[in-house]
């Protein structure tokens, strides 16, 4: 996995699916708040007029020139929950992050957010 500093530097480069087709550019990383590991990152998606920013696991991501390439299909980034461009993700939608991607959502054991904007 990449270091949450190493991989913040890749913000503005272009994110690419399994097969090499561009999803969009990286905008932020958000990382596991138990592990301070990244753990997501948000990609700018959407016609110039309509930018958001989806969601997309960092898990099995690895990096090219230039490039990050994730481990999700460019349709299931493109449907997956976004947020405005100038947006934050609300603690009480991050179960439905996880779940798009099948992945388990678990919050602190003090009920505190998953995940962290670096």
């Amino acid at each position: 996995m990449f270091e949450a500093g190493d991989i913040r530097e890749w913000r503005g480069h272009d994110v690419v699916d399994p097969g090499g087709r561009k999803i969009g550019a990286l905008e932020s990383v958000y990382v596991d708040t138990a592990t301070d590991e990244p753990f997501f990152a948000t990609v700018t998606v959407g016609l110039p007029t309509r930018r958001r920013l989806a969601f997309v696991p960092l898990t099995g991501a690895t990096v090219g020139p230039g490039y990050l390439r994730v481990a999700f299909a460019k349709d299931a980034v493109k449907n997956a929950p976004a947020i405005d461009t100038d947006g934050e993700l609300p603690a009480s939608d991050e179960p439905a992050v996880f779940a798009h991607y099948e992945l388990d959502y678990a919050p602190g054991a003090g009920g505190e957010r998953r995940l962290g904007r670096r």
